[in-house]
């Protein structure tokens, strides 16, 4: 399929998209929005592909939306058109494990973009902010939502009421991110990690992946309810078997996703 505002590789089960607009800071517009949830849908749907990396570029991961697109809009255009609305509900229903990989302006709608990944593996250089405020508005996909639970109110109040940015180390230190690697080795530390979860079990990515999203939905015993019995469901896979019978015998699993 051609885009004309990303690129996608599929290579070892690992489809890697990355966001294509160099001349704006990979702003997100509509058709960039559009064409990467076409693009994580295919991934999804496909049987080749495991986990999916998504990056940028080296200066910019991106740097918010695209202001010149919503500068003249009046409430009534973006309330109609329910802005963002879908490209928040289609990209958090993809099931398969979606990996950021931060480097550079990780700002406004591109930091909340980055959260609605699975996990954010930053670049040393990488830039954090929600800097609505200085526009007269405020987040409109999780900015003030996932950046709360990811980073606690006090965090999250200071970036969203000031619009300062955070660098990658408070980033790790606040739960923003998993980890923070040199620039140069931000791909390969990525797509690293992508094979690794390539690797194991695709049933079990799953489970895990809806397990960790239900913790925000639900209270800790009712999440605690919903694991256990996801826990017992494995145990009706061959997966199980063959990872527990690999675990004793001292050899690698092969699993069959079964």
């Amino acid at each position: 399929m051609a885009f004309q505002t990303i690129t996608v590789d599929i290579e070892d089960h690992v489809a890697l998209i990355k966001l294509n607009r160099p001349d704006a800071l990979n702003a997100l517009n509509t058709e960039l929005l559009g064409e990467l949830c076409t693009a994580l849908e295919a991934a999804d749907e496909n049987d080749k592909v495991r986990c999916v990396v998504l990056a940028g570029s080296d200066k910019a991961f991106a740097a918010g939306a695209d202001i010149k697109e919503m500068s003249e809009k009046s409430f009534v255009e973006v309330f109609e058109e329910n802005l963002f609305a879908s490209t928040n509900d289609r990209i958090t229903a993809i099931r398969k494990p979606i990996i950021a990989a931060v480097s550079g302006y990780a700002l406004g709608g591109g930091c909340e973009l980055a959260m609605m990944c699975d996990f954010i593996i930053a670049a040393d250089n990488a830039k954090f902010g929600q800097p609505e405020i200085n526009l007269g508005v405020i987040a409109g996909m999780g900015g003030s939502q996932r950046l709360t639970r990811f980073v606690g109110k006090s965090k999250s109040m200071d970036m969203n009421l000031t619009g300062r940015f955070m660098d990658a180390e408070e980033a790790e230190r606040a739960g923003l991110v998993s980890r923070v690697v040199p620039a140069k080795k931000l791909m390969e530390e990525a797509m690293a990690a992508a094979q690794k979860v390539a690797e194991k079990s695709q049933l079990s990515v799953l489970a895990v992946k809806e397990s960790v999203n239900r913790s925000y939905e639900l209270t800790l015993n009712e999440g605690m309810l919903f694991e256990r019995r996801v826990f017992h469901s494995m145990f009706a896979t061959e997966d199980q078997k063959e990872g527990m019978a690999a675990f004793l015998e001292k050899r690698e699993a092969q699993f069959r996703d079964r």
